[in-house]
């Protein structure tokens, strides 16, 4: 085990609200603290820490993707920019709802339950109304409060914050960040559709070729992972390895070293493109120390793409605003779209930013080519050609045109209008997964 794993596997053994720091962790395990360094903030990507300014990193509970809507106070410090007044060790805590303090306290504390937090002003008696109701009190507009509440908040472990901004900004800022997990939440990564390893057929850098012939005789297929017995991933084996060699070859000599893999979060999509691209049936599935954790199949990801066009959407993208304002006026001679360029569409002097025609390019090919052939597309080169700005509220002609369409690969050619000048031009190459 390497000592980037061994400080991980230490981080996932200390309880949630412990604290956690470089220097302790280098001191601890006997390892540089450059080495703990990058070994906390890669916990801190996969969601076991917590790191907060003023305060530090702390462990937290790793969310699973059914509770993602749900935020914990640490993470809530974050996105208000705040800073703890008390009750620091309950700050791996998860919060059930916010409550907007904007009435009478009689009547607030109704609405006040444990696991809640409370946004409100500077309402001393309030601050200790909500604590005693075990709920954590955020306080906006950047006042203080009495010891006598932060010394509550430290004896109940919850969160006592206080923010510079607002109170309805601070709501609005939450509930982005609650809907940007809830976007998160509808991707759909390799996780979960991935074959765990124990379902997996693999072979060993030692085992003879005459294994893999066993197994493409039970299973029906013909590429495998071979892992050393830590189960480290040293490379893979394929029918085109295998020809013209003998049975008691090992394995580790014909293997393909260092081959291509993912990580249980590389989304869908990134894998479809990498199996399309490389021509893979099978892609290995490993953890960050290289270690196999499964496998995912090119049939399994082309399944969860189709899946994924079925969901409904909870969170509208940039895509998604764009879209819905798509109208197809296609006739039987050319294909056409309309948009209106709507405020969000725009960049701060007011004209259609470069992302959005990026979309409309990108959403326009895609129709036309589905009209060709059914299938998902992935980008393979955009080129666009700015010619005149176009500003806020301007309806927008979108005309592609398909030059090719192959088995694999499609060419379309769009050009944009406005008031019959040409405003923009575009050639997009894009690689089509069949269904």
């Amino acid at each position: 085990m390497t000592k980037h794993e061994q400080i991980l596997q230490h981080i996932r053994s200390l309880e949630v609200g412990n604290k956690i720091s470089v220097r302790h962790v280098a001191k601890v395990l006997g390892v540089s603290e450059g080495t703990a360094y990058r070994a906390i903030k890669d916990a801190e990507n996969q969601g076991l820490v917590s790191t907060i300014e003023r305060v530090g990193t702390i462990r937290i509970e790793k969310k699973q993707k059914e509770n993602i809507e749900k935020l914990t106070f640490a993470e809530v410090i974050n996105i208000v920019e705040g800073s703890v007044l008390g009750g620091r060790n309950g700050l791996y805590k998860t919060l059930n709802k916010f409550v907007i303090g904007a009435m009478k306290a009689e009547a607030m504390m109704r609405y006040v339950e444990a696991g809640n937090l409370l946004i409100v002003g500077n309402r001393e008696q309030v601050h200790k109304l909500a604590l005693e109701a075990g709920s954590a009190v955020l306080i906006t507009g950047g006042f203080d409060t009495s010891e006598d509440v932060k010394q509550l908040a430290d004896n109940l472990e919850l969160p006592l914050i206080t923010t510079s901004y607002d109170t309805f900004t601070v709501a609005t800022m939450i509930n982005r960040a609650i809907y940007d997990q809830l976007i998160k939440k509808e991707i759909i990564s390799v996780e979960d559709i991935l074959i765990p390893v124990e379902k997996t057929d693999f072979l060993t850098a030692g085992e003879k070729l005459s294994r893999w012939r066993e197994l493409n005789e039970e299973t029906g297929h013909s590429r495998y992972p071979v892992v050393d017995p830590e189960l480290k991933l040293l490379g893979i084996v394929t029918a085109k390895d295998v020809i013209g060699e003998e049975p008691d070859t090992q394995v580790e000599k014909i293997m393909t070293r260092q081959p291509i893999a993912v990580t249980s979060l590389t989304s869908v999509a990134s894998a479809a493109h990498m199996m399309v691209w490389e021509g893979i049936e099978l892609l290995p599935v490993i953890d960050q120390g290289k270690k196999l954790i499964g496998v995912i199949s090119r049939q399994d990801v082309l399944k969860a793409l189709q899946m994924i066009q079925r969901q409904p959407h909870v969170g509208d993208t940039i895509e998604d605003l764009v879209t819905r304002h798509f109208e197809d006026i296609s006739t039987p001679q050319e294909h056409a779209f309309t948009l209106e360029v709507s405020p969000q569409m725009t960049n701060h002097l007011g004209t259609i930013s470069y992302g959005v025609v990026t979309t409309i390019v990108t959403e326009s090919s895609s129709r036309v080519l589905r009209k060709y052939k059914k299938g998902d597309l992935v980008v393979e080169n955009i080129t666009i050609f700015f010619i005149k700005p176009v500003q806020i509220d301007a309806a927008i002609l979108v005309k592609p045109k398909v030059l090719e369409v192959g088995r694999k690969f499609g060419k379309v050619d769009v050009e944009l209008f406005h008031q019959g000048q040409l405003v923009g031009k575009a050639l997009l190459v894009a690689q089509l997964i069949d269904r």
